[in-house]
């Protein structure tokens, strides 16, 4: 057995050493921008810290972009960090709400999710886009964002070229809509659940869902997130449908498998972690006094995340997405929205 100073450990300890160095200085920015926008948020309460940070790191990026140095910690951050806070929201809730929620927002999801792919490959055609740039515009605008792209891409075997237009083109919407949906709400005086149904249905990826939310109230947070996480289980059945489709039964390594095991890793672990932080708090184990740490922290975690994300702005790689994309992009962004306002008015009421 070897032990911690044998010479075949060292190159193993360096590599993972140098591995968590090169996260420090990206995080370090993020969480500085951070630091600034919770300033900012508790002069203006009414917008957030999260929307300031998004802002402030897309201005830094855009006069100078981040330094190789930073980009592992920006990248750890925006994915990692926003994990994190999405687990921590779980200690907030019961299972029962939960379910009770997930169960609750059916209806205004699948018909928002029903609308995008429909309009995704009609207006896709119409502006002579190609079919695997709709499908990944379609499915990261209408499930998960950056998460439903890279889900899909080797299914239906996307080039490195579409995959990173359509990340793009989400990217863009994303941010749009952690800055207009809150104003959107309040202007149509939205109560903190329906917003959070709004935004848990109507926005892309889960970071900017959450920052979305929270900028609307840790009520709306709560709401938004769990109508998000079951949102994004709709990945599994697109991803069968699309292998099915395909014949993509024995695809290229690294893509989805039907089998038992291929299905489950469809299944973000965060997702499953913020399930095990609400079975805690069902069962007790998370102390009634614990919300007033859990809110603060899970708000700064947030904060850093959409800090790193702005910092993550490419105005070079949008150029080269071109118009047509991000057409379609904005078609389908107002496509979800109004599918979203307006089932829930239908259903629910505002």
């Amino acid at each position: 057995m070897l032990d911690d100073m044998s010479p075949a450990r060292g190159p193993v300890r360096s590599r993972r050493m140098a591995g968590t160095g090169a996260i420090v200085p990206g995080l370090l920015a993020a969480v500085a921008i951070a630091v600034v926008s919770t300033g900012i948020a508790r002069m203006a309460p009414i917008i957030g810290s999260a929307v300031p940070a998004v802002i402030l790191g897309a201005i830094i990026a855009t006069i100078r972009r981040p330094k190789a140095a930073l980009l592992p910690g920006i990248v750890f951050t925006g994915q990692r960090v926003l994990q994190a806070a999405v687990v921590l929201l779980g200690l907030r809730l019961s299972l029962r709400q939960v379910v009770a929620v997930g169960a609750g927002s059916l209806p205004v999801m699948l018909c928002t999710l029903a609308a995008c792919l429909t309009v995704a490959q009609l207006a896709g055609r119409i502006l002579r886009i190609n079919g695997d740039l709709r499908l990944l515009i379609g499915s990261g605008t209408g499930i998960c964002g950056a998460s439903a792209i890279a889900t899909v891409a080797p299914v239906i075997g996307a080039d490195a070229t579409a995959i990173a237009y359509s990340v793009s083109t989400i990217f863009v919407f994303n941010v749009a809509a952690v800055v207009i949906f809150p104003i959107v709400g309040h202007a149509l005086g939205m109560s903190s659940h329906a917003f959070g149904l709004f935004a848990g249905t109507a926005v892309n990826d889960t970071s900017s869902v959450v920052a979305t939310a929270s900028a609307y109230g840790p009520a709306a947070a709560n709401y938004a997130v769990v109508v998000k996480l079951v949102r994004t289980l709709m990945i599994i059945p697109i991803v069968l449908v699309l292998m099915i489709m395909k014949g993509r039964r024995t695809a290229t390594p690294g893509s989805p498998r039907l089998t038992p095991i291929g299905v489950a890793r469809l299944v973000p672990w965060f997702l499953v972690g913020f399930l095990v932080a609400a079975a805690m708090n069902s069962i007790g184990l998370v102390s009634r006094g614990a919300d007033s740490l859990i809110t603060p922290v899970a708000t700064f975690l947030i904060s850093t995340a959409m800090a790193a994300i702005g910092l993550s702005t490419d105005l070079a790689a949008l150029r080269r997405t071109g118009a047509r994309p991000l057409l379609l992009g904005a078609i389908l962004w107002v496509t979800v929205t109004l599918a979203s306002l307006g089932v829930q008015a239908g259903t629910f009421g505002l």
